[in-house]
């Protein structure tokens, strides 16, 4: 099945997942999906993600969830930039998610990086999502 926005939906099954309190999600796999969960484990809202290939030849990505005390450490998780309206940002006019404790997730010339990178490169770019 062909699916218009991978990181919409990534985003939708990291979510529907939380809700029931699942350890683990799996999704189709692809290199930006792979990017955005870097940087979603760099900052510490994910335990880890694995690449999982089948035996028909299909490549998925497994993520496990992070809680604390029973509680999703990703509170909330939204799509910025869609396939309708693209939303792009130079550096000076990057995002704070709330007040600096959220993050931004920035598709930049550099790669796919959190907010505090880009600005510390200097590069703005397409926000992709934004997490707290």
């Amino acid at each position: 099945m062909s699916v218009n926005d991978p990181i919409g939906d990534m985003i939708a099954r990291i979510r529907n997942a939380q809700l029931r309190s699942k350890s683990k999600v799996s999704m189709p796999a692809s290199k930006q999906r792979e990017r955005v969960l870097e940087v979603l484990k760099s900052e510490g809202y994910i335990r880890g993600f694995a690449s999982v290939e089948h035996a028909s030849g299909r490549n998925e990505l497994e993520i496990e969830l992070k809680y604390f005390d029973g509680t999703p450490v990703i509170r909330e998780i939204a799509r910025v930039s869609k396939p309708g309206r693209r939303v792009y940002a130079s550096v000076k006019n990057l995002p704070r998610v709330n007040n600096g404790l959220g993050v931004a997730i920035v598709s930049t010339p550099k790669g796919v990086m959190a907010d505090h990178a880009a600005r510390d490169a200097n590069v703005g770019g397409e926000i992709i999502c934004t997490v707290f």
